[in-house]
């Protein structure tokens, strides 16, 4: 691929971005991206500035393939996804695969294979069928063995299968909660964990060297489609995450937001006892547009209030959603009139009281605890408390599910892996199943979810968490506001000295290298400063504790720690603004 250099747009198309476009529209596979991409070109050609600028963007360099993979627009040209991108990412995954056979490290206890066995799942996103059977063709022409999974299916089905099936690699192919207009291409190895350092890297490299779409041999037939057997294994295994003799006696509404996850949660809590959960009807089918979202991400405003409002008339014990390829889960419970009859518990909530009905439950010897650095120091605190081990990661369950010994892991942007030994990855059906076990028994007990959330601030204090995010059209103010924090650290934030400043690209703290800043304050409170991996945004992460005088002094202690969090929060706006 001849690669454009990139120029400032202006009336006139530069001649070198046009041959770029030329050459990769010839080279296109599909007609819809290939005409599209003429189209582009000459209004480009014939002066519309526009159409020079959008050229220029799909020509910036090809989509960077990652630690998440491959993720962004759908659309023509190297920097969007589309069938040209996504066959020359599976050539450089087949590539790399073949590398890690010849490797003289591999150990000849393994067994020999002539090509590199792949299992492929998807989501219900626009092209996503389509860039599923292109990998499934590349992995096949290879001499490889392709299992597609049968139907639109959430993403930890995917991960399980990996490991179920004995599989050298899977791809997911999906953009998770990301825009309509979006989808991605997300990679594991063969022990069922997304990809880390260097294998992103080497799997990139591998995908330079293809020069043309039409050098890469692609099978028209021969790979297979999974029956129902996989599903099936998932579900019987996922459904043994709950006890036996636990309560069921939880009403649950759940929304899968347009995706993938609602066929799955129902089967998983029926096998698992569970009454069938109800459904926001309007959200519950697949639909690739998400017509009732503005954003099919839980965490967004806005992406509940169907769900929320359902609740108010039917008043469930838990509204449960997941997002759209459903390895992650939103939780919101009833709560005073106050705030709408129900509210959203934050990641951080719902992750330690997954975490405290798990150390109840009992963690095994060596068994180990983990969050993301962007997480609550909650956790921590509360195996501290019970003698469990804990580490902390950088942000990504690549990193979470690779801690050695992991009995949970969590993040918190609503992803939660509440049984690594079935699914090394966030896991939304998994941890549903697990939050309604859990408020079945408090029911039984007269108590609920934030009973325990009190508690634990009680014991061990007020720890409280905000973030905000700065979304950017161009990438490079992301790279000015960090550049301007390392130049010019703050010394105090909100009033209080910055005891301790991290440059995480430094791999403070024993961490791997990551683009981030880390400041800790005299009064306990952390802020995290980093770039987003899927999105064009600047994310901003933020804690305080506050101690609690005994059960009396929680409502105060909340109010005292919301007013700290506020002005943090102000005052890192200020230091984040463009």
């Amino acid at each position: 691929m001849t690669e454009y250099a990139g120029h400032h747009a202006t009336d006139e198309v530069p001649d070198d971005l046009v041959a770029a476009a030329r050459e990769w529209a010839a080279d296109d596979p599909d007609p819809v991206t290939r005409a599209e991409l003429e189209e582009v070109v000459a209004a480009a050609d014939g002066g519309d500035s526009d159409a020079v600028a959008d050229l220029t963007d799909r020509f910036a360099g090809l989509l960077q393939f990652g630690t998440a993979g491959l993720r962004g627009a759908l659309g023509a040209g190297p920097n969007r996804m589309n069938r040209a991108v996504v066959i020359r990412a599976a050539a450089g995954l087949v590539a790399h695969l073949k590398t890690l056979r010849d490797s003289p490290l591999r150990g000849s206890s393994v067994a020999p294979r002539d090509g590199a066995f792949v299992v492929i799942g998807r989501d219900a996103r626009h092209n996503s069928d389509v860039f599923a059977e292109d990998t499934a063709a590349v992995v096949t022409a290879a001499g490889g063995r392709a299992v597609l999974l049968p139907e639109p299916l959430p993403t930890p089905v995917l991960a399980f299968a990996i490991r179920h099936l004995g599989a050298d690699a899977g791809v997911m192919v999906t953009a998770s909660h990301n825009p309509p207009q979006d989808n991605g291409y997300k990679v594991y190895l063969g022990d069922g964990s997304q990809i880390v350092p260097p294998s992103d890297a080497q799997i990139a490299d591998q995908i330079s060297r293809v020069a043309t779409v039409a050098s890469v041999p692609r099978a028209e037939s021969g790979w297979e489609v999974a029956g129902d057997e996989v599903l099936e294994a998932y579900l019987d295994a996922v459904s043994g995450v709950v006890g036996l003799d636990t309560p069921r006696d939880v009403t649950v509404l759940h929304t899968a937001l347009h995706g993938v996850g609602d066929g799955t949660v129902e089967q998983a809590f029926v096998r698992a006892g569970f009454a069938a959960p109800a459904k926001v009807d309007s959200q519950a089918a697949p639909d690739p547009d998400f017509p009732t979202v503005a954003f099919p991400n839980p965490e967004e405003d806005g992406a509940l209030d169907a769900a929320l409002a359902a609740a108010r008339e039917s008043k469930p014990d838990l509204v449960i959603a997941n997002d759209p390829d459903a390895d992650r889960c939103a939780v919101a419970v009833p709560a005073p009139v106050a705030d709408g009859g129900y509210r959203l518990l934050r990641g951080d909530e719902l992750g330690a009281l997954l975490a405290s009905h798990l150390i109840m439950r009992g963690v095994p010897e060596g068994g180990r605890m983990a969050n993301s650095i962007v997480s609550s120091r909650l956790l921590a605190a509360m195996c501290r408390q019970s003698g469990v081990a804990h580490e902390e990661t950088l942000t990504g369950f690549k990193w979470i599910a690779r801690v050695e010994g992991l009995h949970y892991g969590y993040e918190e942007a609503l992803g939660y892996c509440v049984a690594p030994d079935l699914v090394r990855d966030k896991d939304g059906v998994s941890a549903a199943l697990v939050i309604a076990e859990l408020t079945a028994i408090l029911k039984g007990e007269g108590r609920t979810l934030q009973s325990v959330l009190d508690d634990l601030h009680t014991q061990l204090g007020v720890h409280q968490t905000d973030a905000f995010s700065i979304r950017v059209e161009d990438l490079a103010d992301i790279d000015r506001i960090m550049e301007r924090l390392r130049a010019t650290p703050p010394t105090e934030i909100a009033g209080s000295e910055v005891a301790t400043a991290e440059d995480l690209s430094a791999g403070a703290g024993g961490l791997p290298p990551t683009d981030g800043l880390r400041y800790f304050l005299a009064d306990d409170s952390r802020v995290i400063v980093r770039p987003s991996g899927t999105e064009p945004k600047l994310k901003v992460y933020l804690e305080v504790v506050e101690p609690v005088a005994g059960a009396e002094d929680l409502a105060a202690a909340r109010g005292r720690a919301a007013e700290r969090l506020a002005a943090v929060r102000t005052a890192m706006e200020g230091l984040t603004a463009l």
